[in-house]
C-alpha cells in the first residue's frame, strides 16, 4: 500500500519537479538565446519564497554573443513582477535585502526608458500566468561570468536573481517601482564554469 502523504508534502514535491521540467532544457541546451556551447561558462540558481521554498531557478550563460540569462518560476502571483539582478550572492529571507541593491557596476541609473540607464542588472518584466507560472529569456548586455573585473557576476560579494512584487516601470531610480521583493536566489558557478571543482 503507497504510504500516505500529506497535502503539503505532496504539494511540494510537485513545485519541485514543475521546476526541474522546466529548467532541465536550459541546463541541456542553452538558453532560448541558442548561445551556449560545450566549454561556455554557466551559472544557475535556485530561486526561493519568502518562506524559503524552492519556486524557481535561473540560469546565466555566457556565449560568443554575451550573456544570457533564463529564468523559470512556479506559485508566484500572476501579473507582471520586476525582475532584477542584484550585487550581493545573499538571499536571506523574508525581505531579501541582503541582496543589496542592483548590480550597477557602471554607475547609471535604472531603467531601460531612463536616459542615464539602465543598470547592468536591469531585466524585462517576468510575466507570471493565472497558474503562478512564468518563464523569462533575455540577453544581459555588457555583463561577463568571470570573478574578475567591473561587469564580473561571480566578483568577491557574487550576484542574486530578485523578483519583486510589482512590475517595474523601467525609468524611476533606483529600481522601478517594483515593490517589496519577494523570491531570491543566488547565483554559482556551475557545469563548464568549474574546472577541477573550482571555480575557474
Amino acid at each position: 500500500m503507497e504510504p500516505h502523504r500529506s497535502p503539503e508534502k505532496t504539494g511540494k514535491i510537485a513545485v519541485l519537479c514543475l521546476v526541474w521540467i522546466l529548467f532541465l532544457p536550459i541546463l541541456i541546451g542553452g538558453t532560448a538565446y541558442g548561445d551556449q556551447k560545450a566549454g561556455d561558462p554557466k551559472g544557475d540558481a535556485t530561486i526561493i519564497n519568502a518562506k524559503g521554498e524552492t519556486v524557481g531557478a535561473a540560469a546565466v550563460v555566457q556565449g560568443p554573443h554575451g550573456v544570457t540569462i533564463s529564468v523559470v518560476v512556479s506559485n508566484l502571483p500572476p501579473g507582471r513582477h520586476g525582475i532584477h539582478i542584484h550585487a550581493a550572492g545573499k538571499c536571506d529571507p523574508p525581505d531579501f535585502q541582503t541582496a543589496g541593491g542592483h548590480f550597477n557596476p557602471f554607475g547609471k541609473k535604472h531603467g531601460f526608458k531612463n536616459p542615464e540607464g539602465p543598470h547592468a542588472g536591469d531585466l524585462p518584466n517576468l510575466e507570471v500566468g493565472p497558474d503562478g507560472r512564468g518563464k523569462l529569456d533575455a540577453p544581459v548586455g555588457g555583463l561577463t561570468l568571470g570573478k574578475d573585473g567591473l561587469a564580473a557576476l561571480f566578483g568577491p560579494a557574487g550576484t542574486a536573481v530578485v523578483v519583486h512584487a510589482a512590475p517595474d516601470d523601467d525609468v524611476t531610480d533606483p529600481a522601478g517601482n517594483s515593490g517589496a521583493r519577494i523570491a531570491c536566489g543566488v547565483f554559482k558557478l556551475s557545469g563548464a564554469a568549474m574546472l577541477d571543482g573550482k571555480p575557474r
